[in-house]
């Protein structure tokens, strides 16, 4: 393989078969060129964040090398989530698939459409929770260690409900 960078993907949905959804993605990762999924995150059912009456979102993170840059990578998770039922109806509206790129490698990147790190990943429990399970010695570029984040989005609602991934990865 080409040389690669190491990604995580943040997995959500909260309508249809979250678990069918999450299935899909990760076989869908697995086929893109020149990748490789190395851990998955446990699944964890967070309540949704800045808005009201929408079933709770089951979430998760995906780590991957890939020689793809960023720009075609996130093509590809749109694509995905689009192949998923993804229906852009109105601003946080409810999803059958949502994949964010929250991570490549140490880049920051601030280009239209393309923010990484995700600018909020840092806030919500929903991405450190499960970033740090499988990557537990992550930092954050310009933000910081996600241990170190982890207690500031500990008032924020999560729990596990899915088995714990078979392998984790480091930076």
């Amino acid at each position: 393989m080409p040389s690669t960078v190491r990604a995580f993907i943040a997995f959500g949905a909260n309508l249809g078969d979250p678990g069918a959804a999450f299935a899909l993605a990760l076989e869908r990762l697995a086929t893109l060129p020149d990748t490789r999924v190395l851990a998955q995150s446990s699944l964890y059912r967070t309540a949704p964040i800045g808005v009201d009456g929408q079933p709770d979102y089951i979430n998760a993170v995906i780590a991957l090398d890939t020689a793809l840059g960023a720009r075609p990578l996130l093509d590809a998770l749109l694509a995905i989530e689009q192949e998923g039922g993804r229906r852009r109806e109105f601003h946080m509206a409810p999803r059958t698939m949502d994949l964010d790129l929250l991570l490549y490698g140490e880049q920051v990147i601030d280009a239209p459409g393309l923010q990484v790190p995700h600018p909020r990943m840092h806030l919500r429990a929903f991405t450190l929770l499960p970033l740090a399970e499988i990557a537990p010695d992550m930092s954050i570029p310009g933000i910081g260690e996600v241990a170190t984040l982890l207690p500031t989005v500990a008032d924020q609602a999560i729990e596990r409900i899915g088995p714990a991934a078979p392998d984790t990865c480091s930076r």
